[in-house]
């Protein structure tokens, strides 16, 4: 393959090859409780480095990088490892009267061998949570880990490799191996990433008719109106948009409200700004980094197009230190920081007549990955839950609905394709077999074997459900 030497070729070959080979079924829930145990102790005994690399490719505080990877991780191991035996149980379905006698469930099987490709923003958690799920439902799997993140990567091959080696592979690189890894079959792809590189992986997957999930992003919009406390919503919205720099695919992507509200939420977002990281959060070690110089030229470019008067706080930037302070902005719905997701720390204020002329926004464009309402009016919650549809709803919050471990995380339209996240991870990553168990006396099923005629006919009719032939029919059925 062009740009890829033969030696990092063999490399992806090798680890997508004995992925696979260590896959053999059935899969016991011992073995799939085992290897999360080991999963666990991976994270708890190399959290350290782990920590250590977050600093240094994202600027993370320890805490953070605890409460948003490493946390968040741990807490899915273990909400996969209770409720596991009760979910592989085989689901008793009810009888079936034309098939009578006999007894039928679903059976959750493991797929095979899965791939997960994660993305930079969260390094650790968008590999280790899927993989979770995937080693829950008794796959193997093959991990190609983001490498504009470098030394995450190098902490996820060496942790992976000492602690599941076995049945989990690692993949590193960039674009060519990424290209090379997906010209392997496997039994599942879960990408996390951008609309663009989601079609390419869905493209590669289709050769194979093999099942993707897709976890992309979008503009997830916030509406807001005087119905709330709006210091309590600032300090909400705030937290969520300038979380890891603003890099976060559910991040609050911009603020929609009536014009008099966005002007009293303007000074209570910068106070929320000043609680969080101080009067200037350049010196705050609680306040991330755009993860590379080219992402943060993006976001400068952009901002070169706001007028000065238009921005409400923040701007400054230091393109050697990664630095772009968090930044409010007025903004009109076709400004420049409306067209594409922002994944950085500039939050635009749009005004808006109302809550309808809100929906009729979300609407022109792709369907978020999530949609955020800080209302306390029924009319405006309902209106928002009726008539837009997004990945994930939030009312009077952001970003916290990632953390119930009951409800499913996805996108729908252009913020992905599928779900996961506890139960929804063992659904992702295996298949509901149905059986059917059907004894062989008496043989029922006889009634529907030819020669039909006119008693069949009837009978296989009311055993299908057809309801019982008017006179008409019955003296045509009997000729």
């Amino acid at each position: 393959m062009e740009g890829l030497e033969p030696e990092a070729q063999a490399a992806v070959d090798s680890a997508v090859s004995a992925a696979r080979a260590a896959f053999t079924a059935p899969v016991s829930l011992a073995d799939r409780t085992e290897r999360l145990d080991r999963l666990e102790a991976m994270v708890r005994e190399r959290a350290d480095d782990f920590l250590e690399a977050l600093a240094l490719d994202l600027g993370k505080h320890p805490t953070e990088g605890w409460t948003t990877e490493l946390g968040t991780v741990l807490a899915e191991i273990g909400h996969l490892r209770k409720l596991l035996p009760e979910w592989l149980r085989p689901r008793k379905v009810p009888a079936a009267g034309s098939l009578a006698p006999s007894r039928s469930w679903v059976e959750n099987q493991p797929l095979g061998t899965v791939l997960v490709i994660a993305p930079w923003n969260y390094p650790v958690q968008l590999v280790l949570s899927p993989l979770a799920g995937a080693l829950a439902a008794g796959n193997t799997a093959v991990v190609k880990p983001s490498e504009v993140t470098p030394h995450v990567a190098k902490v996820l091959v060496s942790a992976l490799r000492d602690y599941l080696g076995d049945v989990v592979g690692v993949v590193t690189g960039g674009v060519p191996e990424t290209t090379r890894v997906l010209q392997h079959r496997f039994d599942h792809v879960f990408y996390t990433g951008n609309a663009t590189v989601g079609r390419v992986v869905m493209r590669a997957a289709a050769q194979y008719l093999t099942p993707v999930t897709l976890e992309l992003g979008g503009k997830s919009p916030v509406w807001i109106d005087d119905t709330v406390d709006l210091g309590t919503a600032a300090d909400r919205i705030a937290w969520a948009k300038f979380l890891n720099a603003g890099q976060t695919c559910v991040a609050p992507d911009y603020v929609m409200g009536p014009p008099e509200v966005l002007t009293r939420l303007e000074p209570l977002l910068v106070a929320a700004i000043r609680k969080l990281y101080g009067r200037n959060p350049a010196e705050s070690e609680s306040y991330g980094r755009i993860v590379t110089e080219r992402h943060l030229s993006k976001l400068t470019d952009l901002l070169a197009d706001v007028a000065a008067e238009d921005v409400v706080t923040g701007g400054a930037r230091e393109l050697s230190q990664r630095y772009l302070a968090p930044t409010v902005i007025r903004s009109a719905v076709d400004g420049p920081f409306m067209r594409d997701e922002i994944f950085g720390p500039v939050l635009p204020l749009v005004p808006v007549e109302d809550h309808h002329a809100a929906v009729g926004t979300i609407n022109s464009g792709e369907k978020p990955l999530a949609l955020y309402v800080f209302s306390e009016d029924d009319d405006v919650r309902t209106a928002f839950r009726g008539e837009t549809s997004s990945g994930g709803l939030v009312l009077g919050a952001a970003l916290v609905h990632l953390a119930h471990p009951q409800l499913p995380f996805g996108g729908v339209g252009e913020s992905g394709i599928g779900n996961y996240h506890g139960e929804y991870s063992l659904e992702t990553f295996s298949h509901p077999r149905a059986v059917l168990d059907k004894p062989l006396a008496p043989d029922t099923l006889k009634v529907i074997y030819p020669p039909y005629g006119p008693l069949k006919s009837r009978l296989a009719k009311i055993a299908l459900g057809a309801p019982a032939p008017s006179t008409v029919v019955r003296k045509l059925l009997n000729r």
